[in-house]
């Protein structure tokens, strides 16, 4: 991982404001990194960035996927795969069923397999982004799969 890092943002329909709020008292930390996001998720991100950002002549770009229902999710994961993701900050609803919910368990399945930091609560992406490591090159551990790779079936 380089110093900027490539951050995934993602929230489900019921945790938009949270993470929302969570970008707002965030925001001159995230200006140091590339953003990453799910449709809805993205635009309402970048709606925020822009008004805290009007007057001071700065601007971030943020990467828009899908609508996670629509396959974002899974774009997101492929991102991962890619080695394109360092951090994933995924805002989800225990308490609500999910249409994609499929997905939603691919997601955390492949970011946990390739050893991504993951916030699911506000606390826990607020110790993610102001850890020390968020401005320094890190190079986590990598689990080696080559044995399951070259199994034979």
């Amino acid at each position: 991982m380089e110093i900027t890092k490539n951050i995934a943002l993602v929230a489900h329909d019921h945790r938009k404001k949270d993470i929302i709020e969570w970008v707002q008292w965030n925001y001159e930390l995230l200006l140091q990194h590339r953003l990453i996001c799910t449709g809805t998720t993205g635009k309402l991100i970048e709606e925020t960035l822009k008004a805290k950002l009007n007057d001071t002549g700065r601007h971030i770009e943020i990467k828009r996927l899908k609508s996670g229902p629509l396959g974002g999710d899974q774009q997101i994961g492929s991102m991962i795969v890619q080695g394109e993701i360092d951090c994933m900050i995924f805002l989800w609803d225990p308490m609500t069923p999910q249409p994609h919910d499929v997905d939603v368990k691919a997601l955390l399945r492949i970011a946990v397999l390739y050893n991504i930091p993951i916030a699911c609560n506000r606390s826990t992406a607020d110790f993610l982004i102001s850890s020390p490591i968020m401005n320094r090159v890190y190079n986590p551990v990598l689990k080696d799969y080559s044995g399951y790779i070259e199994r034979q079936v």
